[in-house]
């Protein structure tokens, strides 16, 4: 593995939060005509009986908004590293419907992987009265609390909202890059240490001979890129495991320092999710987050997204310290579940 390069990036990617909050460069507006033809490509998709995960972008086919998406891609990939699509009529679609259209717009940037070990591929983002720091096999996304800053398995993460909460549950991003560059000038000590190996805990996930953990820095130069891998509370689980060393006191000090930055309001960027929104994020330049929340009462409007991890041809080419996690996407992805909307049986779907 390269040595990170001890110098400020250059970039698009490197934003701060304050300067393009009140814009709307990640911000884009859906027009009439390409709600037509989204409503067009879900019927096609309808006659031809396709279920997920077996609809490629062939399946949902657009014509000037598959334009507009490959534009929005380059964005995510090699610009501000998010986009949100908003304008969707949420209440003409069903449930499933509404599963069927993000799939289908997700499916114009690239392949979905699974989300675990279960196979999902399109993921819930439901309260489901768990606790990530209690059991070992539930996840955050799977509760209505803080969801410290992060990021996920994957080339862009993507939500998509179907109701939201009673208050609360903002969500927030941040540039990794912007963060690394002001490591770079404050603490390049820091930056060291965050170059070297993290273990990370598999919580519960691992397959027959794997290790309960994978290694991986948080800050990766590859071929000219950065690429990014942050998640404090899988790191700080992996302590759990005798054979892995424990965190030295520097360790700990550039974990935390990552995270003050992208909390701080000068780096974070805070959105509001409405009912039909699409959010899309390069995973390897942008951290993500989610305030605590309150969720209503009525089991049909409680906040619930739904979540897509994709692979693209733009990281074909990824740093060997991604290998490992990655392999375990690729043996779930082997056999894929179907998406279930029923929540009657919702934990089972989302128990790993």
């Amino acid at each position: 593995m390269k040595e990170l390069e001890l110098e400020e990036f250059v970039t698009r990617a490197a934003w701060l939060g304050r300067d393009i909050q009140g814009g709307e460069d990640w911000l884009y507006r859906l027009g009439a005509e390409e709600i037509a033809e989204i409503d067009a490509a879900l019927r096609h998709l309808q006659s031809t009986g396709r279920q997920i995960p077996d609809i490629g972008k062939e399946d949902f086919p657009l014509k000037r908004f598959a334009r507009t998406l490959r534009l929005l891609q380059t964005e995510i990939e090699n610009g501000l590293g998010v986009t949100l699509i908003r304008g969707l009529p949420r209440d003409r679609y069903t449930v499933e419907e509404m599963g069927l259209i993000y799939w289908g717009t997700g499916a114009h940037f690239g392949r979905a992987v699974a989300q675990n070990a279960q196979g999902d591929v399109l993921g819930h983002v439901r309260d489901m009265g768990r606790d990530q720091y209690k059991d070992m096999h539930a996840r955050g996304y799977q509760t209505a609390s803080l969801l410290p800053f992060h990021n996920d398995s994957c080339d862009i993460v993507g939500l998509c909202c179907l109701e939201t909460a009673k208050s609360g549950g903002l969500s927030a991003v941040a540039s990794s890059v912007a963060v690394y560059n002001a490591l770079i000038r404050s603490r390049p000590d820091l930056v060291k240490v965050l170059g070297q190996p993290f273990y990370a805990d598999r919580r519960g996930e691992e397959s027959a001979g794997q290790k309960p953990y994978y290694v991986t820095p948080v800050f990766i130069w590859h071929k000219g890129r950065m690429f990014n891998r942050f998640n404090r509370t899988f790191i700080d689980s992996a302590q759990r495991f005798d054979e892995v060393s424990r965190l030295t006191p520097l360790q700990i000090e550039a974990l935390d320092t990552v995270a003050t930055l992208c909390r701080d309001p000068a780096f974070r960027l805070d959105m509001k999710l409405e009912r039909g929104d699409m959010q899309f994020v390069n995973n390897y330049s942008v951290l993500h987050s989610r305030t605590a929340y309150e969720d209503h009462a009525e089991e049909s409007k409680k906040r619930h997204l739904l979540r897509l991890w994709l692979r693209t041809s733009a990281f074909v080419d990824y740093p060997a310290a991604l290998r490992d996690r990655y392999e375990d996407m690729d043996k779930w992805r082997s056999n894929p579940r179907p998406p279930s909307y029923h929540f009657v049986d919702m934990a089972e779907v989302t128990t790993h």
